[in-house]
């Protein structure tokens, strides 16, 4: 028999807006729970990239518990809780006596303070990949606007220019043949380096995570971070954000990349030395770079990279596609489900609380 949940609170934003929520509760989970109630984090897009950045940068703590769920609000006593960017941090955790489950709609869990749900008992859910097929993508396309000047000619168009002239004209290079390293080889470096084969490129791989007969039936071989920077064309960035990866790619990484290589990063601001980056560049000691992600978004005027001719910048969009706006609720729910039917889920971020004995005796009861 399935587990019935008293009551879910389900906070949306303003890129997953509560009726992408409402939608897949009504088709997967309202018969699993007895009331559902609806708070929003934030509803305005410019304050959700904010305090999304910030919440990303400092983790979760650094917000208040939000007045629906704090003590005396309409959702304190509800037993999960589901969200996208929705800070959940352990004074929210606190203040809900009834909390199981934590749910969100996104692949990392900067947002989530794992280890108080941990030690609380509380099982945590994220969508594992919900991105990868649009970050993928649009690194493919961030690596050929940079070496073909795609956004630039554009730009000189839009404003009444045909230039044909650019900072790497003496390398504007074609991808057959060229060695591409990926500093992170899950699921979104893989998808790349499938992407990429067609392309008829060499792929180099780091990941200390990763056993070799996965990236040999991609093709890919794993190597040293330090040989990677030395002989890759085109470095890529697909690592996971976390206490042991923050600035992973230093100074002395950028400083040995070949003069005539571009540096692609779609994954986190905070796993590279901008400054050492924005120099390297500034110099010419590397050829240019593609960024989708900042230390400061929206990135402030003065900040050096605006100032360079040899770097393709987008707003931080690599993984928003309609699909994954749209499906990430329902994934999410699909995955519970088969936990409160006895069953087995593959997006649990502390499996180990299944073992808990207090909450083995909620999901029983």
């Amino acid at each position: 028999m399935a587990k019935m949940i008293k009551k879910i609170a389900i906070l949306g934003d303003a890129m997953i807006p509560n009726p992408l929520f409402e939608a897949a509760y009504n088709k997967i989970l309202k018969s699993y729970c007895k009331e559902v109630v609806y708070g929003e984090y934030e509803s305005v897009w410019a304050n959700l990239q904010d305090r999304r950045l910030k919440v990303e940068q400092n983790g979760p703590e650094i917000e208040e518990v939000d007045p629906v769920l704090a003590s005396g609000g309409k959702a304190n006593d509800s037993e999960m809780v589901l969200g996208l960017f929705q800070p959940m941090s352990k004074k929210m955790m606190d203040q809900m006596p009834s909390l199981k489950i934590i749910g969100v709609c996104r692949a990392g869990v900067e947002n989530v303070n794992v280890e108080a749900a941990t030690k609380k008992g509380v099982l945590v859910f994220n969508v594992q990949g919900r991105n990868a097929e649009a970050v993928s993508d649009f690194t493919i396309g961030l690596i050929l606007s940079e070496i073909r000047n795609i956004a630039r000619a554009h730009f000189s168009i839009k404003n009444k220019e045909w230039r044909k002239v650019f900072s790497n004209s003496d390398n504007v290079m074609e991808l057959k043949g060229k060695t591409i390293g990926l500093i992170g080889f899950g699921y979104i470096g893989q998808l790349v380096a499938k992407k990429l084969s067609g392309f008829d490129v060499n792929v180099i791989a780091y990941d200390p995570y990763i056993k070799e007969e996965v990236a040999k039936k991609l093709g890919v071989k794993l190597v040293e971070k330090e040989e990677l920077f030395k002989t890759s064309d085109i470095v890529s960035v697909h690592a996971r954000l976390l206490p042991s990866t923050k600035g992973i790619i230093d100074k002395k990484s950028i400083d040995s990349m070949k003069k005539t290589a571009i540096f692609i990063n779609t994954a986190r601001s905070g796993l590279v030395d901008y400054d050492a980056l924005a120099l390297a560049l500034k110099e010419k000691r590397i050829l240019g770079a593609a960024l989708d992600v900042f230390e400061s978004e929206p990135l402030e005027e003065n900040n050096p990279l605006m100032e360079l001719d040899n770097v393709t910048l987008t707003t931080h969009i690599a993984g928003t596609t309609s699909e994954v706006l749209a499906n990430s609720p329902g994934l999410l729910m699909n995955d519970i489900k088969n936990i409160l039917e006895g069953g087995n889920s593959n997006f649990i971020v502390n499996p180990e609380v299944l073992d808990n004995a207090e909450f083995k005796a909620w999901l029983k009861n």
